[in-house]
């Protein structure tokens, strides 16, 4: 008897005194994103990220302390991401891989991700068979999370964010963060919602990033920030190239002939440098013969900014419907979206590379 409460003292003071190694130990049982039963480390102090989008949405869960390699892509383009530029110690972690769009849903390079000795791998776009294949090679659960459809805002976002935060002791921020965006996703509905039809005027976005940059003619039909303000998407009105994504073919652009455009920061050098060759094709654009036309934050950029696709939503709306936007300081705005998401007000360092958020296109001028 002695000994058996001897070692039950013994266990108790291990708890207290060591609790680290009592949670080191503990597990987690997952359904990821690809419809896998994955078991990992609860609370694991090494995790990846590959595939595109991984490495932000595990910034918003601030979790990046524990992020022990990143992609090369991550590193060599480091503009127009902002939970990148918030966090600039990930840029001297070790590599664990290439990256970029040729590696989505491809085989991650296996050494380089054994190389930096994680405990979880987080990937996105990732097919099961795939991901199975990697799990039983590495020795290593790979959890797959997604953004939904590419490219573009899907609330299936919200499920990746809850998945990564079981995982990675996060569940209060995750639904924190869910919450956040779904706050300001109301704030923008309630602005817009009672704007008659005849009072919204025709609007489009041009130079979206699909897989790289684009330029006039990339756009989407679901084009979250004019969805949240119930703005008029001439992209609805023609047949979408792959999900929501529009390869615009300028004859039909000429014929929606918008009131409003839009020119994502991702494609605005391309747009620029095509107007510089075809102006006739812009200035017969109603927006540019009027000159409204303005520039945005980069919506894609290795998946969607979420971040930025909320300031942006604040930005357009200022611009549309001016009344119901008069307390919006847009700049400030993005600040507080970057500040709450990413954790640092990264706003200047993103308008030092793209200019003010949205500023009449300068190319215009």
């Amino acid at each position: 008897m002695k000994k058996k409460w001897a070692a039950i003292f013994f266990i108790m003071v291990m708890v207290w005194v060591f609790p680290s190694l009592c949670i080191a130990s503990a597990s987690v049982t997952v359904t990821d994103m690809a419809r896998r039963q994955v078991n990992a480390p609860f609370d694991p102090d090494r995790i990846v990220c590959i595939g595109p989008g991984a490495l932000r949405l595990i910034v918003y869960l601030q979790a990046e302390s524990k992020v022990v390699g990143v992609e090369n892509m991550e590193k060599l383009t480091p503009e127009g991401r902002p939970y990148w530029i918030a966090h600039p110690e990930l840029s001297v972690l070790p590599s664990c891989g290439p990256g970029g769009p040729a590696g989505i849903n491809k085989k991650p390079d296996l050494e380089a991700l054994l190389a930096v000795k994680p405990e979880v791998i987080f990937v996105t776009y990732m097919d099961a068979s795939l991901a199975d294949d990697v799990q039983q090679i590495l020795g290593l659960p790979v959890v797959v999370l997604s953004y939904g459809a590419f490219a573009t805002f899907d609330e299936a976002v919200y499920d990746a964010i809850r998945i990564a935060g079981r995982i990675v002791n996060r569940e209060k921020r995750a639904d924190d963060v869910v919450t956040y965006i779904e706050s300001l996703q109301m704030d923008l509905c309630k602005r817009t919602r009672d704007i008659s039809e005849n009072s919204r005027p025709s609007v489009y976005v041009g130079g979206i990033g699909y897989r790289g940059a684009l330029g006039i003619e990339s756009t989407e039909q679901s084009y979250i920030p004019f969805e949240w303000i119930g703005a008029d998407n001439v992209a609805e009105r023609v047949k979408a190239s792959i999900g929501s994504h529009v390869a615009m073919d300028k004859e039909a652009l000429l014929k929606l002939n918008p009131d409003v455009v839009f020119i994502d920061g991702g494609g605005l050098l391309l747009v620029k440098e095509d107007y510089r060759k075809k102006p006739e094709f812009y200035d017969a654009l109603k927006a540019f013969s009027t000159q409204r036309v303005y520039t945005l934050l980069p919506f894609n950029w290795y998946a969607t900014n979420i971040d930025t696709a909320l300031a942006d939503a604040y930005v357009i709306g200022k611009i549309i419907y001016r009344e119901h936007f008069e307390d919006i300081e847009p700049e400030k705005k993005a600040d507080e979206i970057y500040s709450f998401l990413v954790g640092k007000p990264v706003y200047e360092n993103m308008k030092k590379q793209y200019g003010p958020i949205g500023q009449k296109a300068p190319f215009l001028d």
